[in-house]
């Protein structure tokens, strides 16, 4: 896919669990010459139903990391198998830990934080396009420190299912909706928690919370309800 300003729009989906966010990004990208916001979903399974539904009407995806169901992971590792000429761009809360290089290796062609300004999005977005990588300065400096020696990240053990569950039992998910969400049986999701306790050292749930947030895969935002 080729960039011609003149000629060619950029189809844009954007994927966020926030209303606001959705709109703000639409708002923003909808000025910008070259760039057509084609739709917008608040998860993971709603970006790949549209994907099915509308089938090479997307060039470009801005899809959001910690929404409920499969998330950001599950999506971005589906879409990216199933249309691999859709270019996904992760924005999100998390600039460290180990999800910008799991995201990346699974599928993801760019990274962006919430952080980051219009102009970098509008970069990410066009060089995505043209069949190139992007990654914010603050996210590739943070890659390359994470390979130096230092404090072991315990979540960088973590395959990308693995990652997919501890999200999803960090945000309250129980297990049999986990099950359901990810077609494999409750006995399989509860052999994941088990072996997520024996790989991060804990013993609960509530530890395993602690542990994500501590590690930069939950925030605050995403800590389920009491």
């Amino acid at each position: 896919m080729v960039d011609d300003l003149n000629n060619t729009e950029i189809s844009v989906l954007i994927v966020d669990d926030h209303d606001l966010v959705r709109h703000g990004f639409k708002s923003l990208l909808g000025a910008q010459d070259g760039i057509n916001v084609v739709g917008t979903q608040d998860s993971g399974e709603g970006a790949i139903s549209w994907c099915r539904d509308n089938e090479g009407k997307v060039d470009v995806i801005l899809m959001d990391v910690n929404m409920p169901g499969i998330g950001g992971i599950g999506a971005t590792e589906r879409i990216s198998k199933s249309w691999p000429d859709i270019g996904i761009i992760i924005v999100t809360v998390h600039d460290e830990g180990p999800l910008p290089k799991k995201l990346l290796n699974g599928g993801a062609k760019g990274y962006l934080t919430k952080g980051n300004g219009v102009d970098e999005m509008i970069t990410a977005i066009r060089d995505v396009h043209d069949g190139k990588h992007y990654i914010a300065k603050d996210i590739a400096q943070q890659l390359a420190l994470s390979v130096l020696p230092g404090e072991v990240n315990p979540l960088d053990t973590l395959s990308m299912r693995e990652t997919q569950v501890l999200m999803m039992i960090a945000q309250g998910t129980k297990t049999q909706k986990i099950s359901e969400i990810l077609n494999l049986s409750p006995k399989t999701i509860s052999t994941y928690r088990m072996r997520l306790y024996e790989k991060l050292g804990v013993s609960s749930d509530i530890e395993m919370l602690h542990m994500a947030m501590k590690h930069g895969v939950m925030d605050e935002n995403n800590i389920p309800a009491k």
